[in-house]
Order: structure tokens, then C-alpha cells, then sequence
């Protein structure tokens, strides 16, 4: 059996259908975000640039803040947010301080560079 097609009688139109990607964040990569100078580098940097706010310290409170935010493929910190605060006094200095942070050697994932959620505790202690 013979069949005949027309070429011109048989098109096909396909519509591109835009794509919206969203980049996914990682929690746990091959290699993780490291802040330069590596982990003792970042408890200086913290213990340098964190000052404890003087109401916090007339009212004797102090505590554990834990801050997330995402490292970015750039190595640079966006999406700061508080996860378990204390007070707000202590929680705002926190989320300055983490805001203020560096680029940070980015995480890797099959040797590409991905974006890393990153939680942070910032202890307040009174002496």
C-alpha cells in the first residue's frame, strides 16, 4: 500500500510555552558555603561586628537568636530571616549583622555553584 502526502497540506504550529524556572535552594550540598577565611573567620567577624544594643543590656536580656538566609550562587546573602528569636532588640541586631556579612564562598553541587539555606546561631551573652 502507497500513501501519498502532501508536504505543504501537513504543518504543524507549536507554541513555545515561556518556562518559569525557579532556582532551587539546597540545604545540604557536596561542598558547602564557607565564609572567607573559613568557620573561625566567621566567629570573629561576629564577635567584631556585633554589638549588643544598650536597652537589651539595661534590661539584662540575652539569648540565642537563630537566623537563616540563603547564600546565593554569587555567594552573596539575601532572604535574612529570624527562625527562633529572643527579643526584638537582639533579633534586629542580629539580622543586621548577618546582612552585613560578606560574599561568601558559594556551595557546590555537582561542581556547579547553587544556591545554600544556611542557619546561623548568634548568642547574646551578658558579662
Amino acid at each position: 500500500i502507497d500513501t501519498e502526502i502532501d508536504a505543504d497540506a501537513v504543518v504543524e504550529t507549536f507554541e513555545a510555552e515561556e518556562e518559569i524556572v525557579e532556582e532551587e535552594i539546597f540545604t545540604i550540598v557536596e561542598t558547602m558555603p564557607e565564609f572567607p577565611g573559613g568557620q573561625a573567620k566567621l566567629f570573629e567577624y561576629l564577635g567584631k561586628n556585633t554589638k549588643f544594643p544598650p536597652a537589651a543590656k539595661a534590661n539584662s536580656i540575652s539569648g540565642k537568636v537563630y537566623v537563616n538566609f540563603t547564600i546565593g550562587k554569587d555567594g552573596k546573602i539575601r532572604d535574612v530571616k529570624i527562625i527562633r528569636g529572643v527579643h526584638d532588640l537582639l533579633d534586629k541586631e542580629a539580622l543586621r549583622v548577618v546582612k552585613s556579612m560578606p560574599a561568601w564562598k558559594p556551595g557546590k553541587q555537582r561542581g556547579k555553584a547553587v544556591s545554600v539555606s544556611y542557619n546561623l546561631p548568634i548568642n547574646f551573652i551578658l558579662k
